[in-house]
């Protein structure tokens, strides 16, 4: 498999996921034995986000089982630059990796998730392990829009890479 030569050094690890069988006990752990700051709960979609350390930098995501998108277990986020997941769809495809959407399906642009905000471009590696490229945006956060593609988003918030 051909080096994603165009894509810039992973910044770091923003996200990791991991599974509950209980998401309110889980929410109350992780809140109140760990420390950690809630961020969101997606009640529709068995989901509780919490920030890890200061500003939003690192994320724990918690799904009720069989509640998460593209019926995932686990997934890693690596943070890059705005330009870089917006250059994701087509560098990936250079080097033979679908990019994928928030739901699983193929996709030539990033999504935002508006609860946070940031850009998003899922992908598969080798093994089938869901990667996901993301990157915080400076806009305000709008959850009620839930998952956007990029275009509709910097359509309606004036966006660019830069």
């Amino acid at each position: 498999m051909e080096r994603l030569r165009s894509m810039t050094a992973v910044q770091g690890l923003f996200e990791t996921h991991i599974t509950t069988t209980d998401l309110a006990r889980s929410v109350q752990f992780y809140k109140d034995v760990i420390g950690l700051r809630l961020a969101h709960v997606t009640p529709t979609r068995g989901a509780a986000f919490f920030w890890i350390g200061p500003g939003k930098k690192a994320m724990l995501g918690i799904w009720s089982i069989g509640s998460g998108p593209q019926r995932m277990q686990l997934h890693t986020a690596f943070d890059v630059g705005l330009a870089d997941v917006l250059a994701a769809p087509q560098v990936l495809a250079a080097a033979g990796i679908t990019a994928l959407d928030f739901d699983g399906e193929v996709t030539n642009e990033p999504v935002v998730l508006a609860w946070m905000p940031a850009a998003s471009v899922f992908f598969r590696d080798p093994d089938g392990n869901l990667l996901e490229f993301i990157a915080m945006l400076p806009d305000e956060p709008d959850a009620d829009r839930g998952v956007v593609r990029w275009s509709a988003w910097a359509r309606a918030h004036g966006a660019t890479s830069d």
